[in-house]
């Protein structure tokens, strides 16, 4: 059969498990499958494509869906270019327009499944003889209470501290000695600053990246954005962790000038300012290399480094994943469809080493893909162990580099996004963070209760 580029999800095998590649391509045409479900062959529209300059993730993925669809006659593959949008997803819910398989943050799934938005696919997820063995902790924020499950997560991940060997070392720091606390981080982005003129740190402020990392800050400090009263949930933010979070911004901003001199940007921003050496540090997680390399140039791959996210009281990090659910909508021949898929897509390569290293061994064919980049483990720490033993031989990363992250995280607790309406909260929070960073006089006490007034008004709308 002949193979659209544009009927395609990017899954590129880094570290033995499944990292997406995401994209549009413009003329798909309306899928073709008998929507009732009754028809012989099954027509499966699943969200993402992949970037037209990634190569390898094309050409992997064709042979992913070809693998596929030998493997279970009657079903079809089809991509389309749409990304996961809050604003549009009832309409197309409502339209019955929206995808097969939707792909969304890890802020979105208890909302969707408390408004019954997706349906469980815990019966097909059983059918899988490893099913028991997934790792917990990726699986809880996919449930409900009654231990039905909605999705299957991508790539599971945990923030940490991103920052440039080849900075560290002109600064005057021992790179293989990240900072492992915020007073050191201060005075690690105050020398990288004095002595490379380059910003020392950036935190990420535009389009609810200033909200999603004042979260990770305050975690690391002990404090939670919502807090539980009652059964329902309100913010929590406007107490002292975040407070002291971003007195600290304040301080490196304005009392040590180590952010430099552009505080509005997000992370396509932050990263392409990082791959072309203008930043020393900021949070993000090992994916960020391939965003690096692959969309913004990293031409010198060892100037990477990444540790565990540095703490102050909170012994945490922010994790997530991406997510793939099936919408309420979708009939149960579908739905079962979809079970399938995402398990051969999504599972199968981070569970088996043998698929995993197949995978890595013809990614790892492109000189410019990246092969090894570490995540969460889906199953378990041994499973994860057989998986990186059989792609060692064609990882193609300084695993060195990461090996302060791979130290530190596991000895965090891993906490989740908040639990209400995440997106909505932080395009609340997003201003804080932007007037301290471009307001010498900001008053942060002020600028927190008038978003605690907001955010609480949001949530009480948002749990009617």
């Amino acid at each position: 059969m002949a193979r659209s580029t544009c009927a395609r999800v990017g899954y590129l095998a880094v570290a033995g498990v499944a990292a997406l590649a995401l994209t549009g391509c413009s003329g798909l045409a309306p899928s073709k499958s008998d929507d009732s479900g009754t028809g012989s062959a099954i027509v499966l529209r699943v969200q993402g494509m992949p970037a037209a300059t990634d190569k390898a993730a094309l050409e992997q993925f064709n042979r992913l869906a070809d693998d596929f669809e030998a493997k279970n006659p009657g079903i079809t593959i089809e991509g389309t270019e749409n990304r996961w949008d809050p604003l549009t997803f009832s309409a197309k819910l409502a339209g019955k327009t929206v995808e097969d398989v939707i792909q969304v943050p890890l802020t979105e799934p208890q909302g969707l499944i408390a408004r019954k938005h997706v349906q469980p696919i815990t019966g097909s997820l059983k059918a899988w003889n490893h099913y028991t063995e997934f790792n917990p902790q990726v699986l809880q924020p996919l449930s409900d209470s009654a231990g039905e499950v909605y999705g299957v997560p991508l790539a599971p991940f945990a923030q940490g501290l991103v920052y440039n060997r080849a900075l560290f070392t002109k600064a005057g720091l021992d790179p293989d000695k990240p900072p492992t606390n915020w007073d050191e981080v201060r005075a690690f982005a105050k020398q990288i600053s004095a002595k490379t003129g380059k910003a020392g740190f950036v935190h990420e402020a535009k389009g609810n990246t200033g909200g999603w990392q004042l979260t990770m800050l305050t975690y690391t400090h002990g404090g939670s954005m919502e807090t539980e009263q009652d059964g329902k949930f309100v913010a929590g933010f406007n107490s002292a962790p975040t407070k002291t979070a971003l007195e600290l911004l304040k301080a490196m901003r304005w009392t040590d000038n180590s952010m430099g001199q552009n505080q509005l940007m997000d992370q396509d921003d932050v990263v392409k300012q990082f791959a072309a050496g203008q930043i020393g540090m900021f949070m993000g997680t090992p994916g960020t290399y391939r965003l690096a390399k692959m969309k913004f140039g990293l031409k010198n791959t060892a100037d990477y480094g990444i540790t565990a996210l540095p703490q102050a009281g909170g012994n945490a990090t922010l994790g997530g994943a991406e997510v793939f659910m099936v919408p309420a909508s979708v009939s149960k021949e579908k739905a079962e469809a979809a079970a399938k898929w995402l398990l051969f897509a999504n599972a199968e390569p981070q569970y088996d080493p043998a698929i995993a290293a197949e995978r890595a061994q013809a990614l790892a064919k492109d000189p410019e893909a990246a092969v090894g980049v570490p995540t969460l483990p889906m199953f378990s720490v041994e499973q994860q162990a057989k998986i990186d033993a059989a792609i060692k031989p064609h990882v193609n990363v300084e695993l060195e580099h990461f090996q302060p992250w791979l130290d530190g995280t596991p000895k965090l607790e891993l906490r989740p996004e908040p639990p209400v309406a995440a997106q909505k909260l932080y395009t609340i929070l997003d201003p804080v963070v932007q007037s301290v960073l471009t307001k010498r006089e900001a008053d942060i006490s002020a600028l927190l209760a008038k978003a605690e007034a907001d955010a609480n008004k949001m949530l009480a709308a948002e749990q009617k």
